[in-house]
């Protein structure tokens, strides 16, 4: 039985409530955060760094899913696990040494993901899938959020999602851009797992927004 879980992303949350939402999202069954960290080199937007992550660690007891969205992410590994990492995904396209860079993740004990862009083939993970807990197939170029799906990237989770099937790998499938109710069952049916929903979520009655999720594809409690 596949078991799928939600992400909802605080880079849509309304960060003068931010404690408040998070505990929100928690308390509506919301299975992991997804914590977006942007450098403004690798993509165009900053978003924060460790001291938020350091802060809200102390009001959630959730699966904290950090998603380095920067430049040789390799450089700051141990600080994020320090300020509260459960899980680091790092960027193909970002990693100078991508093989090197999961070896460290995994070294720091927490879970270790790769990212690719809507326009990176799947064969960049070749080298580091014996490895890897989750891919995270952007549906949308990073870096700024409230962006339409990019219908060609189910296409790309399907393919994924036979590649992972047909060379027995055990890693999370993981969408993050766009995700919504209008979209979220079919992106499930081409084989993701985990759903990265920001906008969908924090805008609105959270409460509400997280159990339709929930109810449309059967995230797990």
């Amino acid at each position: 039985m596949v078991m799928f879980k939600l992400a909802p992303s605080i880079l849509a949350a309304d960060f003068s409530k931010l404690g408040e939402q998070i505990h929100l999202v928690e308390a509506a069954g919301a299975d992991e955060l997804h914590i977006d960290v942007m450098d403004g080199i690798f993509v165009p937007s900053i978003s924060f760094g460790m001291p938020v992550i350091q802060s809200i660690r102390g009001v959630s007891k959730m699966f904290f899913d950090v998603h380095l969205m920067i430049t040789e992410p390799v450089r700051y590994l141990e600080e994020f696990v320090k300020a509260g990492a459960d899980g680091i995904t790092v960027h193909a396209e970002a990693c100078s040494d991508l093989k090197e860079t999961v070896k460290r993740v995994k070294e720091a004990g927490v879970k270790v993901g790769v990212s690719i862009k809507p326009d990176t083939p799947i064969s960049v993970l070749e080298d580091v899938e014996p490895y890897l807990d989750r891919v995270l197939v952007m549906t949308v170029n990073p870096g700024f959020g409230g962006q339409k799906l990019i219908p060609e990237c189910v296409e790309k989770v399907r393919e994924l999602a036979k590649h992972r099937s047909s060379c027995s790998f055990s890693y999370d499938i993981q969408v993050d851009g766009g995700i919504g109710l209008s979209n979220v069952r079919e992106v499930a049916d081409a084989g993701a797992e985990v759903f990265v929903a920001g906008t969908a979520v924090f805008r609105g009655n959270i409460l509400q927004n997280v159990k339709a999720f929930k109810e449309e594809v059967g995230v797990a409690d």
